[in-house]
C-alpha cells in the first residue's frame, strides 16, 4: 500500500496498491486520482473507508428499539454509504506501525451522537496491515454509548491489469463462493429473497469472465446496469472463510478475498460515467470492480 492519506485532507483513502504481474513488473491495480487533493470531492468513493453504514438503507430511515430515525437521502430515496457526509469525508487519525510481520496503520475516528442522523456516539478503529507474505488485512472495530447500527467497509476499486493497461474489467475473471444472492428492487434495495444463482448470470461458483453474461436481458442486471448485488457466502464456522477470487488472465495477477462476514457485495463499476477524471483519465463504466465484505443492507418496513 503506497499511500494512506489523512494529513490536511478531510478523508482517509488508499491511494494505490502496487503488485507485480507474471513477468515481475509492478503496477498500481486500484482506481483513483492522480493527486491526493482530488479525493476531497470523491462521489465515486475511490479507496475510502465507508461508514457508519456501507451500502443502502431503504427510504433513508430505520427504526431501532421502537424509535424512528431519518437519514440524508443521497441515492434517490435511499441513504448510501453513511449519507451526504459519511465517514468517507471525515478526518481520521492515523498511527503507522511496523513489526516483524510487516507494516500498517491504525486509523481512529469519533462520530458524534446524531452524526448524519444516526444515534449514539461511536468510536471506530480500523487497522490496515500489509504483511510480508503479500496479505493485506483490514480489521474493523467500533464501540458505542447507545444502541445504533453500524456497517463499515473499505471501498477500493480494482483493475488487475494495472494502471499502464487500464481498460474495462469485463475480460477479468471472478469466482464468488456463494450458492445464493439477494435480488434487488428498482432502487437497488434487496427484496428479502435469497435466490439461487444456478442457471442465472449471478452464478460465479466457477471462475467466469465478469463480462460473460453482463449484457443478458436479466431484470436484475437491468436494474443495476450490471452487477451491484450481494452474494450469500458458503460459510462454515465463525472465522475467516474464502469469499472470492479475481484473476486477470493477461497479467497473471490474482486477488483472493477471505472474510468473517456472511456476504459480499460485487459491484462492476456500472455507474462510473467518465465525468470524474481519475488515474490516467480512466473512470468510464466497467473500468474497475469493487468487492465489499460487509454488505448487510437495512430495510425498514414501517
Amino acid at each position: 500500500v503506497t499511500g494512506v492519506q489523512t494529513c490536511a485532507l478531510p478523508i482517509c483513502i488508499i491511494l494505490s496498491i502496487k503488485t507485480p504481474d507474471r513477468a515481475g513488473v509492478a503496477d498500481d491495480i486500484t482506481l483513483g486520482y492522480d493527486t491526493a487533493e482530488a479525493y476531497c470531492k470523491n462521489p465515486t468513493y475511490f479507496g475510502c473507508l465507508v461508514g457508519r453504514y456501507c451500502n443502502r438503507i431503504a427510504k433513508a430511515k430505520f427504526t431501532l428499539d421502537g424509535k424512528p430515525y431519518t437519514l440524508p437521502a443521497n441515492n434517490g430515496v435511499n441513504s448510501l454509504h453513511g449519507g451526504t457526509a459519511g465517514w468517507d469525508t471525515k478526518l481520521w487519525q492515523m498511527e503507522p506501525f511496523q513489526n516483524a510481520e510487516g507494516v500498517g496503520a491504525v486509523l481512529t475516528l469519533t462520530s458524534a451522537d446524531g452524526d448524519m442522523g444516526y444515534p449514539g456516539e461511536v468510536k471506530a478503529k480500523v487497522t490496515y496491515r500489509l504483511m510480508d507474505d503479500s496479505r493485506f488485512i483490514v480489521d474493523y472495530e467500533a464501540t458505542t454509548n447507545a444502541p445504533t447500527v453500524i456497517n463499515m467497509t473499505q471501498h477500493t476499486y480494482f483493475n488487475l491489469a494495472g494502471q499502464a493497461k487500464f481498460g474495462d474489467i469485463l475480460g477479468q475473471e471472478l469466482m464468488i463462493n456463494a450458492d445464493k444472492y439477494t435480488p434487488v428492487d428498482d432502487t437497488l434495495i434487496p427484496t428479502g429473497q435469497l435466490a439461487p444463482v444456478e442457471g442465472t448470470p449471478f452464478d460465479f461458483r466457477a471462475s467466469t469472465k465478469i463480462g460473460a453474461r453482463i449484457e443478458h436481458k436479466d431484470e436484475q442486471l437491468i436494474r443495476g446496469k450490471g452487477y451491484d448485488h450481494n452474494w450469500v457466502l458458503n460459510r462454515t464456522g465463525d472465522g475467516l472463510s474464502l469469499a472470492a477470487i479475481a484473476k486477470d488472465p493477461a497479467s497473471g495477477r490474482t486477488l483472493e478475498i477471505s472474510t468473517t462476514e456472511p456476504g459480499i457485495q460485487f459491484y462492476s463499476g456500472n455507474f462510473l460515467d467518465g465525468t470524474k477524471v481519475g488515474k490516467g483519465g480512466k473512470t468510464a463504466a466497467f473500468n474497475g470492480f469493487h468487492l465489499a465484505t460487509t454488505p448487510r443492507v437495512l430495510r425498514d418496513e414501517a
